[in-house]
């Protein structure tokens, strides 16, 4: 029998159906959930969405950007201008945020790609201020102060009527319920397509750009056009979540949609605790933060300490997070990319 390579373990096939069964709740959840377990797995599907494209930018490609708020909020005033300006229900306009996040991304690469290391990432901040300086001049959406989605658009928009009839709650727990549910899409179909792109060969072409450029290129791997297929394909991801964020708030101001802290800073410590460079890391660092923010939100400025000296004391003790730190010990994979010779000896014929 012939020798054939695989990626699966028998870890990750348990995982799997125990993935299956946990989408199954999660899908049920607003059926026996309040809607402040709602809203809390709103926040934590959508963090995870946002660190697994940053992660996909720093941890598979190499591209370190910090001004993934630009992405963030031209994706909230995006969706916000759609309907305020033409009209368009908030849940198709989650798309224009998508495509506002892509054609910002352009000019953002174009300058950007041309510096390496250190000034990539702070030439991406600035790009970012920049962006944030602009649309605050946008007078027909607030300006500086922020607008409000109208309440018909709220009122009206698709999908609340059913399921308000079908659970039996009020409005503004039908557009929780929503947000949760369209949440949830985009963050399974967010790690399934990551998944998907690290099991092909573009994939470990990305490895190797990441890994070294020069050397990629040596081998004909065009590190160009792998960049600027991550950095496009990041930049949509993060617009749609950006955008699906503000339908929920329903209110927006540039301080807020394009909050370093908020979407930036707190999105690379979820993925530096949990582990840089996996998909499993993103998913155990969203669920650490959200209970160190639950445990000391409440604290002020001494929670934002706590979070900066817990990521330096992991990356001390853990280089590569805590999912690193379990995956080392226990050679636990649940998302495999690795390539496994499997099969019986290959058998030679005689001509």
């Amino acid at each position: 029998m012939a020798y054939s390579v695989t990626t699966q373990t028998p870890a990750s096939r348990i995982a799997a159906i125990l993935g299956v069964v946990l989408i199954a709740v999660l899908i049920a959840l607003p059926f026996f959930a309040g809607r402040s377990a709602i809203q809390d797995m709103f926040f934590i599907l959508t963090m995870l969405v946002l660190a697994q494209f940053w992660n996909l930018l720093a941890g598979y490609s190499g591209l370190v950007s910090i001004g993934q708020q630009a992405l963030v909020g031209m994706g909230a005033y995006a969706l916000f201008g759609a309907v305020i300006l033409w009209g368009v229900d908030p849940v198709p306009a989650i798309l224009f945020a998508g495509i506002a996040a892509l054609v910002i991304a352009v000019p953002t690469a174009f300058f950007a790609f041309r510096l390496n290391g250190a000034y990539f990432a702070i030439g991406t901040w600035v790009i970012a201020e920049v962006v944030r300086l602009l649309v605050a001049q946008w007078k027909t959406l607030g300006g500086g102060t922020g607008t409000s989605l109208p309440r018909d658009a709220t009122r009206d928009m698709w999908f609340v009527d059913l399921i308000k009839e079908t659970l039996d709650v009020r409005s503004a727990a039908a557009r929780d319920i929503l947000a949760y549910w369209l949440a949830l899409v985009l963050a399974l179909a967010t790690i399934g397509c990551i998944y998907w792109l690290l099991r092909t060969r573009r994939g470990l072409a990305l490895a190797a750009v990441r890994d070294n450029t020069q050397a990629a290129e040596s081998v004909g791997v065009d590190a160009g056009r792998m960049k600027w297929i991550v950095f496009l394909s990041s930049a949509f991801g993060t617009g749609l979540a950006g955008g699906l964020i503000y339908m929920q708030k329903a209110r927006i101001s540039p301080d807020a949609a394009f909050s370093v802290t908020d979407w930036t800073a707190y999105v690379i410590f979820i993925v530096v605790i949990g582990g840089i460079g996996t998909i499993e890391g993103p998913i155990l660092g969203v669920l650490v933060f959200f209970a160190l923010q639950s445990l000391l939100a409440d604290f002020g400025s001494w929670y934002l300490m706590t979070l900066g000296v817990l990521a330096i004391a992991i990356m001390l003790v853990a280089p590569r997070g805590l999912w690193g730190l379990v995956s080392e010990r226990t050679g636990l994979h649940l998302f495999p990319i690795r390539r496994r010779l499997s099969g019986g000896r290959l058998k030679l014929e005689e001509k």
